[in-house]
C-alpha cells in the first residue's frame, strides 16, 4: 500500500463524488455515504500506519473537478451555453466536503483544476463548510496544465491561476496530473516563486501510451522531484496517474533529508487575472479600466442587462478591452436589479 510504501498523506477515493458526477450514475443519493465512509476508511488505514511506526500520517479529502465546467461551452454553435451554475457547483461540493471531513479527513484538496471557475465554487463551499463548523482545516489547491501551452484547459497562466485562488489562503497550492513530471516541472517552479504559501507537486508517471498505460518507472519520476527538491523549490512531492506505491517508495527515498522549500516573501500588489495576470503597484504604468459594464452609469447596458441581452452586453465589455481597457468594471448595483 501507499502508506506502507513510506507516504505521510493519502487521498480518499473521492475524485468523482460529487452530485453532479454521480449523476452520470444515477448515485446521487449515495454521495453522502460515499465521502464520508472513504475519509473514515483511509482515517483507519492511516491509524494503523501510525501505530506501527509512531510516524503521524495525514488523509487528504479529494475534491475533483467534476465532469461539469463552468465557463466553457459544451457548444460551439453557443458560446453562453453551460450545463452547470455556480450555485449548483458550490451546492454540490459543500455536500461532499461537509462528509469528507464528517468522515475523518485531515485536509481538504481541490485538484486536478482545469477550470478555475469551478474551484473558485468549490472555494466558496468550502469557505461556508468553516462558517458552518467553526473551524478551519488546511486546504491544498492545485491546478493542471493540459498542454506545451502552460495553460489550463480554461486559458489561464499559472500566474492568472494563482491570483484567482490566493483569497482562499491555502495551506498549499501547486500542480498535478496532465503531464508527466519532467513537462510540468517549470510550471510548477514558476507557481513557486509566485505563491506565498507551501508548494505540492504530483505529476503523472510522464504521459499516457497507446495504450492508456504509463511508462515511466519510479526511478524517472523521482529524478524530477528529487530534483526540485535538492534545489529546494517544493514542500509537498507525491504523484498522481500511473504511479503506484513504487513511485511513492522512490519519492520518499530521494527527497528523504533535503531541505524543503522556503515560503517566498511576496511583496504586497494588487493581483488581478483573467486569462493572464494583471499585477499593479506603485511601478505600474497607467491602468485603464472600462465603465461602460455599469447598470447605473450606462442606460444602454442597463436596458441590455434588463431584457436579458447578455450577447450584446458581451460585446460592449469586448469593445472596452479592444479600445484600450486592462480591467473592466462589471457593475450591477441597482436595487431593483436581480
Amino acid at each position: 500500500t501507499y502508506l506502507e510504501a513510506g507516504a505521510d498523506i493519502v487521498t480518499t477515493n473521492t475524485f468523482n463524488a460529487t452530485r453532479m458526477s454521480m449523476a452520470d450514475y444515477a448515485l446521487e443519493p449515495w454521495v453522502v455515504e460515499i465521502n464520508r465512509e472513504a475519509a473514515r476508511l483511509a482515517r483507519e488505514a492511516a491509524d494503523v500506519a501510525e501505530a506501527a511506526d509512531g510516524q503521524p500520517r495525514y488523509v487528504l479529502g479529494s475534491l475533483g473537478p467534476t465532469t461539469r465546467t463552468a465557463s466553457l461551452s459544451p457548444d460551439v454553435n453557443d458560446p453562453g451555453a453551460r450545463k452547470i451554475g455556480f450555485r449548483q457547483l458550490a451546492d454540490d461540493y459543500l455536500v461532499a466536503a461537509r462528509a469528507l471531513v464528517v468522515g475523518g479527513a485531515d485536509w481538504l484538496a481541490i485538484e486536478t483544476i482545469f477550470d478555475t471557475l469551478n474551484a473558485k465554487a468549490a472555494i466558496f463551499a468550502i469557505e461556508a463548510l468553516w462558517d458552518e463548523l467553526g473551524y478551519r482545516l488546511p486546504l491544498l489547491v492545485s491546478g493542471t496544465i493540459t498542454d506545451a501551452s502552460g495553460r489550463t484547459l480554461n486559458g489561464q497562466t499559472v500566474a492568472a491561476f494563482w491570483n484567482t485562488v490566493r483569497h482562499a489562503s491555502p495551506f498549499a497550492v501547486g500542480l498535478n496530473c496532465a503531464l508527466g513530471g519532467e513537462q510540468l516541472r517549470p510550471y510548477a517552479e514558476e507557481l513557486g516563486r509566485l505563491a506565498d504559501t507551501h508548494l505540492s507537486f504530483y505529476p503523472n508517471a510522464g504521459l499516457p501510451n497507446a495504450f492508456g498505460g504509463y511508462d515511466e518507472t519510479p526511478e524517472q519520476g523521482a529524478a524530477v522531484l528529487g530534483g526540485m527538491a535538492h534545489d529546494g523549490t517544493v514542500n509537498i512531492v507525491g504523484g498522481c496517474c500511473g504511479t503506484g506505491p513504487a513511485h511513492v517508495r522512490a519519492n520518499k527515498e530521494i527527497v528523504s533529508g533535503l531541505k524543503p522549500r522556503t515560503i517566498p516573501d511576496v511583496p504586497h500588489k494588487t493581483r488581478l487575472a483573467g486569462l493572464d495576470a494583471l499585477d499593479i503597484d506603485e511601478d505600474s504604468l497607467f491602468v485603464n479600466i472600462g465603465e461602460r459594464t455599469n447598470v447605473t452609469g450606462s442606460r444602454k447596458f442597463a436596458r441590455l442587462i434588463a431584457e436579458g441581452d447578455y450577447e450584446t452586453a458581451v460585446d460592449i465589455a469586448r469593445g472596452q478591452v479592444e479600445n484600450g481597457a486592462q480591467v473592466v468594471d462589471i457593475n450591477m448595483d441597482e436595487g431593483m436589479l436581480d
